[in-house]
């Protein structure tokens, strides 16, 4: 048998229509509900129209891109789902986390999470939600800039300073009036999540809601952690100790459970 293609560095070259499959399904399922036509499609991937609509045409054949009536909008299939739901009905780190979680949700009635480092993205793996309040877009496999929440700090305040950058986009922009958009500021508060042990949202990502989050240990550096959102209205400085005791905990009886099912390293930040 014939040995891949090799890199200078030692990788295996990059298969070029693959990436560009890669690509054009990263961009429908960041559009969301918003379908787009092929021009649209083939400019943003800078990919010859011809060659954009043949790919389409196959994906559609697949399930992994859906069209309109018209064959003229795209958008995102019906076979994305299903393997995303694969990935969270096989990951163990899930499994644990999901029952703590939902312990915790009726315990406190307040909106948890357990999410994980993915590039300069948080993705969400579990959600469960507060009757009291229910956050828009608070779902399953929704991906969120990490230096604007309390998740993606937590996850960063893992990492040594010259790591930082590698899951930070090349500007920070500003979700609400309070992300961080300075880097400096934005590694000040790194250092100070190190020295408290927890990291705040403070309305950074998200206007009316603050966020703590705590790392989860079953591998290192964490590329997974647990938050907890809660409306400004109701949140006080009872309600905040409460919260942060009752996750510690939520924190020790994950990472245990982990520890013991060997499942460190599992992350794929």
């Amino acid at each position: 048998m014939t040995a891949p293609p090799e890199l200078p560095g030692g990788g295996v070259r990059e298969v070029k229509s693959a990436a560009r499959t890669l690509e054009l399904l990263e961009l429908l399922a960041a559009r969301r509900n918003r379908p787009a036509r092929l021009r649209e499609i083939s400019e943003a991937l800078d990919m010859p129209r011809s060659s954009c609509y043949a790919l389409l045409r196959t994906l559609v054949k697949y399930g992994w891109v859906r069209t309109d009536a018209s064959g003229t909008l795209y958008g995102i299939g019906i076979r994305a789902l299903l393997a995303g739901t694969t990935y969270l009905d096989t990951d163990p780190c899930v499994r644990i986390a999901k029952p703590v979680l939902d312990m915790l949700g009726e315990q406190l009635d307040e909106t948890f999470h357990l999410g994980r480092l993915s590039g300069d993205k948080v993705v969400y793996l579990v959600t469960r939600a507060s009757s009291q309040y229910l956050r828009p877009h608070s779902r399953v496999g929704r991906h969120l800039p990490a230096y604007s929440t309390a998740l993606g700090k937590a996850l960063l305040a893992e990492l040594e300073t010259d790591e930082v950058d590698e899951h930070l986009p090349a500007e920070l922009t500003a979700l609400t009036p309070n992300t961080h958009t300075d880097r400096a500021a934005l590694l000040d508060d790194l250092t100070e999540i190190r020295e408290r042990g927890f990291a705040v949202d403070r309305q950074e990502n998200s206007l009316g809601v603050q966020c703590f989050a705590l790392p989860l240990h079953y591998s290192a550096p964490a590329t997974d952690a647990i938050s907890c959102s809660v409306p400004l209205a109701r949140l006080t400085p009872q309600r905040e100790a409460e919260i942060l005791g009752a996750m510690r905990k939520a924190r020790e009886t994950i990472d245990e459970a982990a520890m013991a099912a060997e499942l460190g390293g599992t992350g794929d930040a």
